[in-house]
């Protein structure tokens, strides 16, 4: 039975341009824009929706997310449903989560079993993923190549985390597998921190090991470093790289750098590394915000927010990786052997109106293109996600961006119980969110099916074409 939905009167914006126009739906599709759609044209049973005063934004993507993740003997608080709750509570209606390499498996048995778990587990929103490749073996060519004929054209990679086998560590391997990614054109997504940097600072480290030693531990130098490495082998094999979450002045300049010498270096930086610093690892509860990298200085947020206006980020995403309370706290105050990760995707699209609101130099139009048309293209999802054009999936925010409220235990959404954001004041609120043309959340009230997210496969990302 055909569905038919007309959003009338809002203010659309998108990365091209912003007008008030009328968008018509027909079976989770985009089939019109338009001044003034008439009523007397469509079928009677069609749902009309009123959106006057709102501004009217394709459904907003989370491009890096951790939910339900096994890590260190334990699983996130943030299962498959619970992230969902997050996402479609900020407007996030397709999330770009994470497979691990079991090394066991081929990739694209890893890819799929994670697909399954995630469908199994109840995704209520869209998803797609990166692969993480943790080693080189001689059917690495051909595994790639098999992942990205099923439909994964990213991976991940680790510059860290040698100790429980994350880290490619031969130089020569790590340079095979960026020609393998090129051959098919995959792009490499990068957690950048320098291994070596890492493990002489706590070889050399006398200090105490309580939360606010944490951003001394991996200091922004390692990130820095990483960038640089990476960026030589991109800018050796004329390839992209995308690096996730820059938390820091230096690492930036390090991207500054090797943009001026010719790579095509795509970066991403999260809320966190935006608008949080070092002073919240203060104080009996500051391991609820240790995470990896760590917060760092206030002055690195300011370089953030400086490449965020200048629109040298490309991609604002959480890194949404939730633990609770109690296990955030179980290991006591040793930095070392905390859980890392915080909570994130709900509050992303209002922190950003937030800093629009309040003297930052960003449009909505920026807002979307950040975190949503700009992650859609990267990871090959456009124009099915990322854009309201007419074909496009019926992602659809409508988006308060005067209204004001306050992050408080009642608003969040997180299974972790908190957020770094309690207690600030919020200007910009999701009031609906649409998922492929139905209400999944609407005026604080959560309408996600458990199951209905599908996995959306990914062609080559525009990082290949520029």
């Amino acid at each position: 039975m055909e569905s038919m939905l007309l959003i009338r009167n809002g203010f659309i914006v998108d990365t091209e341009w912003s007008r008030r126009e009328d968008i018509l739906v027909k079976d989770g599709k985009i089939i019109r824009t338009g001044k003034s759609i008439p009523t007397s044209l469509l079928p009677p049973d069609t749902e009309i929706v009123d959106a006057d005063g709102l501004l009217v934004m394709p459904g907003f993507i989370d491009a890096h997310t951790h939910y339900g993740l096994v890590s260190r003997g334990t699983v996130t608080a943030d299962s498959f449903k619970e992230g969902s709750r997050c996402a479609l509570s900020g407007g996030v209606t397709t999330v770009v989560d994470f497979a691990d390499d079991d090394k066991v498996h081929s990739l694209k048995e890893c890819a799929d079993m994670r697909i399954k778990e995630m469908i199994e587990g109840g995704m209520a929103v869209d998803f797609s993923l990166h692969q993480g490749v943790y080693h080189i073996g001689k059917t690495t060519e051909k595994d790639l190549e098999e992942l990205a004929e099923f439909g994964v054209k990213t991976i991940k990679i680790f510059t860290t985390y040698r100790n429980v086998g994350y880290m490619i560590d031969n130089k020569d391997e790590l340079v095979s597998l960026f020609r393998f990614a090129k051959k098919h054109k995959i792009l490499i997504t990068a957690h950048c921190e320098d291994n070596e940097i890492i493990e002489e600072t706590a070889a050399s480290w006398k200090g105490s090991y309580k939360p606010q030693s944490h951003a001394l531990l991996r200091p922004a130098r390692a990130e820095a470093v990483a960038i640089r490495t990476l960026g030589n082998i991109a800018l050796q094999e004329e390839m992209p790289l995308y690096v996730v979450h820059v938390s820091s002045e230096e690492g930036l300049n390090e991207v500054f750098d090797l943009r001026e010498e010719g790579a095509r270096i795509f970066i991403e930086t999260t809320p966190t590394y935006l608008f949080a610093d070092k002073s919240l690892l203060q104080g009996k509860l500051g391991a609820l915000a240790i995470m990896t990298p760590p917060l760092r200085t206030k002055k690195d947020n300011a370089a953030l927010c400086e490449a965020l206006e200048d629109g040298d980020i490309n991609v604002v995403a959480t890194d949404h990786c939730a633990f609770t309370y109690e296990q955030k706290l179980s290991t006591g105050d040793d930095c070392r052997h905390t859980y890392p990760g915080v909570p994130g995707t709900q509050e992303m699209s209002s922190l950003l109106s937030t800093y629009a609101s309040t003297g930052g130099l960003i449009s909505m139009q920026q807002l979307v293109n950040l975190i949503s048309t700009t992650p859609a293209k990267l990871f090959g999802l456009y124009p099915k996600k990322g854009a309201l054009h007419i074909g496009s999936d019926a992602d659809i925010v409508l988006f308060d961006p005067e209204a004001s409220w306050k992050v408080t235990k009642n608003t969040i959404q997180s299974a972790s119980g908190y957020s770094l954001y309690e207690g600030r004041t919020l200007i910009g609120k999701v009031k609906m969110t649409y998922l492929r043309g139905r209400l999944a959340y609407g005026e604080d009230v959560y309408l996600g099916r458990s199951g209905e997210g599908e996995f959306v496969k990914q062609n080559t990302s525009a990082a290949y074409k520029y």
